[in-house]
């Protein structure tokens, strides 16, 4: 038996590509203030970097990307830089929809992006929907997302069923957890990326990647591109993902 999540068919070495990667954009408000910008031109210039990594994933045949846009911890930053955020999420749906569509990418959310303002809130579910059948790369948004929460979740969720009668909880297992995250239905993370020289995953998709190859780079986020990309997928392939076998 395989242990939850692991797939010994996607292993890599001799080049082989993940079929999902998850990055941790980290560095926005270190590469403004190395330019003695405000933080919201590092946010800005962040977004751009995300609008590169898409593109560069569909190039590269990355059947799934998921990037760690709003965490359920960045609730604490000052208010001003909360809306700036959101308003950097607004922008980008509206200017990225047509083409999103028009290159296949299906978009998926997850976290509680039903806590954001109503009218956010319907442009995100609208462009979910809009990419709903496209069969090109699945772009996964993390949004007022934190793995402990989803984890939370699950077991609120499991732990009802349980008291109706609808789970016999001996029959409770890695399988019946997955089908009840926010990420049910996606392969797991082969490759997880953070970006500005830190060293965790931030309460970053904890469970789904018990098993992935970690790289941790000292590239400000807003500099990522293609090219990094590359790279990144260059360093999963000369690994040999052995899943606790030999």
């Amino acid at each position: 038996m395989n242990p939850a999540g692991a797939r010994t068919d996607a292993g890599g070495g001799a080049g082989a590509t993940p079929r999902h990667v998850a990055i941790i954009m980290d560095g926005n408000g270190r590469w403004a203030g190395q330019r003695h910008l405000p933080r919201l031109a590092g946010h800005r210039a962040g977004v751009e970097a995300a609008r590169r990594v898409v593109r560069a994933a569909g190039d590269h045949g990355i059947e799934v990307l998921t990037l760690y846009a709003f965490s359920s911890e960045n609730w604490r930053r000052p208010a001003q830089e909360i809306a700036d955020l959101m308003g950097l999420l607004r922008r980008f749906i509206k200017a990225e929809l047509k083409q999103l569509v028009d290159a296949g990418v299906r978009l998926r959310v997850i976290g509680d992006h039903r806590m954001f303002e109503p009218d956010l809130v319907t442009l995100i579910d609208d462009a979910v929907a809009q990419t709903a059948n496209n069969t090109g790369t699945t772009l996964v948004v993390a949004l007022n997302y934190g793995s402990q929460d989803e984890l939370v979740r699950v077991a609120r969720a499991i732990a009802a069923d349980a008291a109706s009668g609808a789970v016999d909880p001996s029959a409770i297992d890695a399988a019946a957890i997955e089908s009840r995250l926010d990420t049910a239905g996606l392969p797991p993370p082969d490759l997880v990326i953070r970006t500005s020289g830190e060293h965790r995953l931030s309460n970053f998709l904890m469970w789904q990647a018990a098993y992935a190859e970690l790289l941790f780079v000292d590239t400000l986020w807003p500099d990522f591109d293609g090219d990094a990309l590359a790279a990144a997928i260059q360093d999963y392939g000369r690994r040999t993902r052995r899943f606790g076998g030999l």
